[in-house]
């Protein structure tokens, strides 16, 4: 892993595309499975560990509450009209959010196995027919389906940067 990594032009960045978060899941076991025998490479700026409890808390928070405050109105409004985009095309690299320390929250250094156990229950979470009871601070209100795109597209986003 090397500190200085400008993650939105990596070219140790590989493209990730789930369709289902059973897609999802499996990736995360393959990862498991590489980290067991030695051969993960983390190739962005953060750890496995940290990779996978920010998907895992990120998952979480629309359950048990976001811990950041919405941006600004134009921010979301922006964001929103950005939306569908996203779904369709993925999240951008390199994104830090504006006034939260480390550019983003809910990334743990903890031992990759422990990380993957938590984006496994997480996941599975996800699919169940448990309701969000909290918006997205940054986009608001979706459907149940638009929130499993919404956590693929982030998924595909930081496990790009684990070679497994």
């Amino acid at each position: 892993m090397n500190p200085s990594v400008d993650t939105r032009t990596s070219p140790e960045y590989r493209a990730l595309r789930f369709n289902s978060v059973d897609e999802c899941i499996s990736v995360v076991n393959q990862i498991a499975s590489s980290a067991d025998a030695g051969n993960l490479v983390a190739t962005g700026n953060w750890t496995p560990g940290q990779i996978m409890t920010h998907l895992a808390n990120w998952i979480n928070y629309a359950y048990e509450g976001f811990p950041i405050a919405p941006p600004p109105f134009f921010v979301r409004w922006i964001l929103r009209l950005r939306f569908r985009k996203i779904l369709g095309e993925g999240m951008p690299r390199g994104v830090r959010i504006p006034r939260v320390e480390g550019g983003t929250v809910g990334m743990e250094d903890i031992v990759t196995d422990e990380a993957a156990r938590r984006l496994l229950t997480a996941l599975e979470r996800l699919k169940s027919d448990e309701n969000a009871r909290f918006d997205s601070p940054a986009f608001g209100a979706m459907s149940h389906s638009d929130r499993i795109a919404l956590n693929l597209r982030h998924a595909e986003l930081h496990l790009s940067f684990l070679k497994y």
